[in-house]
């Protein structure tokens, strides 16, 4: 039913207007419009009457619970708008007001419950369990909302940490970022600004907060998150013998290239998190965690400068260690999320596009498939290979990199590894239309591939495969990969060179040269390689030099043709010139007498 997504989705007006005076009436015509489609709108000229919506209502059209989320939310939207335009004004939010905002999310929520209510009866409404925790999830959010505004805060607390408990839920089993989202905005906040209120220390978790204030009276909603999460509803003694099993197995030292630090208490957390095995396969929680470690090392970094501690203290020594090291593995798990894009063996083997037919009379006949088509997965790889290239390449940026020149060698063998890589991607692309240029491309990119790979492999040959087959691939590059790549690309080359040998033989034999026609030279040809690998070492210029027609900027004369005499012309032109001028003066009028009158002198011709 998606009761969460069909609600963020109207308020997501309110982000890009950034007001609520919209919201409600774009509410209003929605539920306007639903009354229409579902034929239960009131008749013009008719009495309005309210006829409940019924389980039987929901059983036979499921637009009835948008049409309940609807008058809910238009009560919320109510509620909202009252509270934005008083709190500009001069009085701010006064008495009556809190009252009408309480009332309208007090209807809210009683619109919410009673949909609740009504999709607990799952024989009829065919609702599963999980529907019935987002309608509940979204009362208990409208709950939350009235008794902020309320300022009671225990009440507060109570209702936000139903919604956090069923959110939480609800994202381990959907693995849908919308819950994610509304717990970081807006449950997260409420229930720390909350408990503030309540005078709670800050240092208290949020998880802590909410275990705390969880309903456990509650069957009904305790049976339905065991259903299921079994993992949120652990009891204290479990969580506590959680917690000190998680704090024990905290990362107390840093290791980075036979180097140990002592890590700090803030970052001890950060770092345990960032190595936890069952964020190994999802490499977005990975990225994200290792981020937070880089963002915490990078805060300690920070305070230590501020305090006026010098970067040769022993401290700072150890944070800057410890910021190489997480830099490194984020950017590790980068690389290895492009590598597994990339597909089995960073994208050695590449299946073959997808057969396409056309319909002739009653069979399919299969048909070619287009060039643009079979390029395009490969102009998708290359744009992986360079970010994997440049991801390296920041590496030997980080602090203290330059320094270690074993680790330097390490990195330049991968970088030439995946660079052997993106060389046989393009000598693919190039042979997809074989021809003799073509092939000819694609060998010398296989022979440059090769050159990479060797160099590669003879620097990390000594390199123990200390990854297993189940796990996730990230920066590490060993020495069986190499040793296979090697060998395909030997293959490849010595295909490629066949293939070369083969459109050579097999083209046109080229036509004796006319000795009564002289040759081009070689500097007018510098840009093309020749066929057969010979100059003419006798022809390279013309000697003596010659007049020969060159290619020259054209020069329009339409409009400059008018004004270039000719020998001849001249005459020509004169004679036409006086007959133009004799047909005028016999075609032009006697002037009248008044205008030979000499004209009075004088300003204004008033005379003097």
């Amino acid at each position: 039913m998606d009761i969460t997504k069909f609600i963020v989705e109207r308020r997501l007006k309110i982000q890009i207007d950034s007001s609520y005076k919209h919201y409600q009436p774009e509410i209003t015509r929605q539920i306007q419009t639903l009354r229409k489609n579902l034929d239960i709108a009131t008749k013009r000229r008719s009495k309005y009457s309210s006829k409940a919506i019924t389980v039987e209502d929901i059983s036979r059209n499921h637009e009835f619970i948008h049409y309940h989320l609807l008058l809910a939310e238009r009560c919320y939207a109510n509620a909202m708008m009252m509270k934005e335009m008083h709190m500009v004004g001069k009085k701010g939010l006064t008495g009556p007001t809190r009252s009408h905002i309480d009332s309208r999310l007090h209807k809210g929520v009683k619109y919410a419950k009673h949909l609740c209510r009504l999709l607990s009866d799952k024989s009829t409404t065919n609702a599963n369990d999980a529907d019935i925790l987002e309608a509940r999830v979204y009362a208990a959010s409208l709950a939350g909302v009235r008794y902020f505004e309320k300022e009671s805060w225990e009440s507060c607390v109570k209702s936000y940490t139903e919604v956090w408990i069923i959110y939480t839920a609800l994202s381990k089993v959907t693995k849908a970022d919308i819950f994610k989202d509304l717990l970081t905005d807006p449950v997260d906040p409420s229930i720390r600004y909350a408990a503030y209120k309540m005078g709670l220390p800050r240092t208290l978790a949020i998880s802590a907060i909410v275990r705390k204030n969880f309903p456990s009276e509650d069957q009904e909603l305790t049976r339905q998150l065991g259903k299921l999460d079994p993992d949120s509803l652990k009891d204290e003694a479990t969580i506590s013998e959680v917690e000190s099993l998680e704090s024990d197995v905290a990362i107390k030292t840093v290791v980075w290239r036979s180097r140990t630090v002592a890590a700090t208490p803030k970052l001890s957390n950060a770092l345990s998190s960032s190595s936890r095995k069952d964020t190994g396969l999802a490499y977005d929680d990975v990225l994200m965690a290792s981020q937070e470690a880089v963002d915490a090392t990078k805060h300690a970094i920070d305070e230590l400068a501020s305090e006026g501690v010098e970067q040769s203290d022993k401290r700072m020594q150890s944070l800057f260690v410890t910021r190489t090291r997480n830099i490194y593995e984020m950017i590790s798990w980068r690389v290895g999320r492009n590598r597994a894009m990339l597909g089995k063996g960073d994208g050695l083997y590449v299946d073959p596009p997808r057969q396409l037919y056309r319909k002739k009379a009653s069979r399919m006949i299969p048909r070619e498939v287009g060039t643009s088509r079979q390029v395009a997965p490969m102009r998708a790889n290359v744009v992986l290979y360079d970010g994997i290239l440049k991801d390296i390449e920041s590496i030997r940026e980080l602090h203290g990199v330059t320094s270690d020149s074993e680790l330097m060698e390490e990195l330049d063998a991968k970088y030439s590894y995946f660079q052997a890589l993106k060389c046989l991607l393009l000598a693919r692309a190039h042979a997809i239309v074989p021809n003799s240029e073509n092939l000819r491309n694609s060998l010398a990119l296989l022979n440059r591939a090769v050159e990479k790979c060797t160099v590669a492999h003879s620097k990390l040959s000594s390199s123990m495969d200390t990854t297993t087959a189940d796990s996730p691939p990230n920066l590490t590059v060993t020495s069986s990969q190499t040793e296979s790549l090697l060998a395909y690309l030997h293959c490849e080359l010595q295909r490629y060179r066949a293939l070369v040998e083969i459109y050579e033989f097999t083209s046109a034999t080229p036509q004796p040269a006319n000795e009564n026609v002289r040759q081009a030279p070689l500097v007018e040809s510098l840009h093309e390689y020749p066929a057969d690998g010979v100059v003419d070492l006798k022809n390279l210029v013309n000697y003596p030099p010659r007049m020969e027609v060159v290619p020259v900027k054209p020069l329009f004369f339409d409009s400059a043709l008018n004004y270039i005499d000719y020998p001849g012309r001249t005459t020509e032109k004169a004679a036409e010139k006086a007959a133009v001028e004799e047909e005028a003066m016999e075609i032009e009028p006697e002037e009248p007498q008044e205008q030979h009158q000499q004209q009075k002198k004088g300003w204004f011709g008033f005379g003097r």
